[in-house]
């Protein structure tokens, strides 16, 4: 199995496991210390996402199963009637309120390559009554759907996890209308990390990721042919909040904080497709 797969077949396995834990009345986590990643935990990564007025109209177990780093259905400005898909959608949270967003004459696809979340997501499509959605097993590498589909794809902390964020992002700019926007939330590293350091702290944030420094994530989107690249960093990780993970990982705390305090980072990323 080569090195792709292999980064492949480890988040699958983490995601199905989170959506058991769902499944089985838990709050989903990716993580395998006790730093949480899932949106029922404290950690500053998933916390205080999604208002109110959102998770209210939702089944607890999407909010439960949430893995996200931020909320990309604010920042895509939806509109009714548009086609919208989710990269890795999880348990469902932000399909279902862009179904919401864009309304009866609109369209939410959520792609996901794990049964369990896909099943957790029906699941909760099902509970919450919403008929103008659809959950698709997939790879975001590959993503089943015609050229010139859709009108928005979002995203939330996922295309960090794939091995080859390239092809995501040409399929992305396909599937995608002319005028069409890309609207993600996604792990950013700004400046040089040791890479000792980066793994450490990348697998507390990301669980399994691949965090792109934001200026090479702003040069892969240009050369997938996209314009308007806007890259906002939203919520900066600080190491004393990953202190217990990297004392377990046998990290030297205080020289984790010297290279890398501040440089890891959740962020809005927008781009257009001309």
């Amino acid at each position: 199995m080569n090195k792709n797969k292999q980064i492949q077949e480890a988040v699958r396995e983490r995601y199905a496991k989170a959506a058991l834990q769902v499944v089985d009345g838990g709050a989903g986590s990716c993580c395998s210390s006790s730093a949480s990643c899932g949106a029922g935990g404290t950690d500053p990564i998933t916390s205080a996402l999604y208002g109110e007025n959102d998770t209210a109209v939702l089944p607890e177990a999407a909010v439960a199963a949430s893995l996200g780093c931020g909320n990309p259905t604010l920042m895509a400005e939806l509109k009714p009637g548009e086609t919208v898909l989710d990269l890795g959608s999880g348990g469902g949270i932000d399909v279902l309120l862009s179904a919401r967003r864009v309304g009866p004459q609109g369209k939410a696809y959520g792609l996901d390559m794990t049964d369990e979340m896909l099943a957790l997501a029906r699941e909760n499509q099902r509970k919450a009554g919403v008929d103008n959605a659809e959950f698709l097993k997939g790879e975001i590498e590959n993503i089943p759907l015609p050229d010139a589909s859709v009108d928005v794809v979002i995203s939330n902390c996922v295309i960090n996890l794939s091995a080859d964020k390239d092809r995501v992002l040409r399929e992305v700019f396909r599937v995608l209308k002319p005028g069409g926007r890309l609207a993600v939330a996604d792990v950013v590293v700004r400046g040089e990390v040791p890479r000792e350091i980066r793994r450490s702290i990348e697998l507390w944030a990301g669980c399994i990721a691949g965090a792109l420094e934001e200026t090479e994530y702003a040069r892969k989107l240009a050369a997938a042919g996209f314009a308007g690249i806007a890259i906002e960093p939203y919520r900066v990780y600080n190491v004393e909040d990953a202190r217990q993970f990297l004392a377990e990982a046998g990290i030297d705390v205080e020289a984790a904080a010297a290279a890398a305090g501040g440089r890891f980072m959740s962020a809005y990323i927008k781009a257009r497709k001309p």
